[in-house]
C-alpha cells in the first residue's frame, strides 16, 4: 500500500513540500520521503526541459499508482513521452511493442519480479539494448549488485530525487548519441567501433551493447593504453562524482566483457587502479 498526503500533480508546482510515501516490504512499511521544489519540477525549469528530447519514450514500471503518478507527471514536464505499465507481464508486452528508449523499473513487481524483467529485457534481442534504471526501495548491497549485473544501466533507491531522476535519464540517454568530436570509427584488428551507427562488430559479427556499454568500451579505446581509474570512468562515462560506489564499474567491465568474447582481450585490469585498452596482448 502507497500513501501520499497530498496529489504529486498538485503539489509538484506549489511551494517546497514533503511527500511521505509509505512502501509495504514484507509486511512493514518503509517510509519514502522527499522534497521537491517548484521551480524545478514546472515546466519553466530550463534545465530539466531545454535538453529533453520530446521524441524520447520512457516506460515506467510500477505496481504504486501514486509512485507512477509522480514520475510520470515530472518526465512529461521534462518534455519526456511516458508510457506505463504496472506488473512484469504488462511490462514486458509493452517492452516488445514500444520499443521506448529508456525503461524506469521497480523491483517489486506482482507476477514477474523486477528483477526477472530485466533478465528478460536483456535477453531479448528486440529489447537487449534499451537502457534500464532500477528504481526501488530496495536498497541493500546486493540488491544493486544483482541489478547492475542483470544488465541495468542504473540504479537508484527510494527515498529518491524527481530532478535527479530526470537528469539521470538524460545522461543516460545522451550515450547513446554519436560524440561529435572524436573519432567517428575505431578499428583494432577485427574489431571495429561505428560511433555515427552506435555499432560494435567483431570479425563482421554485430555486438549488441547497451549505451552505457557502448560508451564505456569508446571512451576507454579512444584513450587507448591511458589506464583509466574507476573514479575517472564514473565521471566520464556515467558523469558520477567519485562518492558513487565504484564497483558501478567493475560490474559493466564484467558484463562488457563476456559480450565481447574474444575481443575481450583489448581489454586490461590495472590491478587497484582501473582499467586500460591495450591494442595488442
Amino acid at each position: 500500500m502507497l500513501n501520499v498526503e497530498c496529489s504529486p500533480r498538485f503539489l509538484a508546482c506549489s511551494g517546497s513540500f514533503h511527500i511521505q510515501l509509505n512502501h509495504r516490504i514484507k509486511g512493514n512499511r518503509h517510509p519514502f520521503v522527499t522534497r521537491l521544489s517548484p521551480r524545478r519540477h514546472c515546466r519553466n525549469d530550463p534545465e530539466l526541459v531545454s535538453k529533453a528530447d520530446v521524441k524520447s519514450k520512457i516506460l515506467v514500471v510500477d505496481d504504486e499508482p501514486e509512485a507512477v503518478e509522480l514520475v510520470e507527471f515530472n518526465l512529461e514536464q521534462a518534455g519526456f513521452a511516458v508510457l506505463t505499465a504496472a506488473d512484469g507481464t504488462e511490462a514486458l508486452t509493452k517492452a516488445r511493442a514500444s520499443s521506448p528508449d529508456l525503461i524506469v523499473l521497480d523491483l517489486m513487481l506482482p507476477e514477474i519480479g523486477g528483477l526477472e524483467v530485466c533478465r528478460m529485457l536483456r535477453r531479448d534481442p528486440a529489447t537487449a539494448t534499451i537502457p534500464i534504471i532500477m528504481l526501488t526501495a530496495k536498497a541493500a548491497e546486493i540488491d544493486r549488485v544483482l541489478g547492475l549485473e542483470l544488465g541495468a544501466d542504473d540504479y537508484i533507491t527510494k527515498p529518491f530525487s524527481p530532478r535527479e531522476l530526470v537528469l539521470r535519464i538524460k545522461k543516460i540517454l545522451q550515450r547513446g548519441q554519436p560524440e561529435t568530436k572524436t573519432q567517428d570509427t575505431l578499428r583494432f584488428g577485427d574489431l571495429l567501433i561505428d560511433s555515427p551507427r552506435h555499432l560494435v562488430s567483431w570479425r563482421g559479427k554485430s555486438v549488441d551493447l547497451t549505451a552505457t556499454e557502448f560508451k564505456l568500451l569508446t571512451v576507454l579505446a579512444q584513450r587507448r593504453g591511458r589506464v583509466q581509474s574507476r573514479e575517472q570512468l564514473l565521471r566520464d562515462v556515467w558523469d558520477y562524482n567519485s562518492l558513487v560506489d565504484t564497483r558501478t564499474v567493475d560490474t559493466h567491465m564484467r558484463r562488457l566483457r563476456e559480450k565481447l568474447g574474444p575481443a575481450a582481450k583489448f581489454l586490461d585490469t590495472v590491478r587497484g587502479v582501473g582499467y586500460r585498452f591495450v591494442e595488442a596482448n
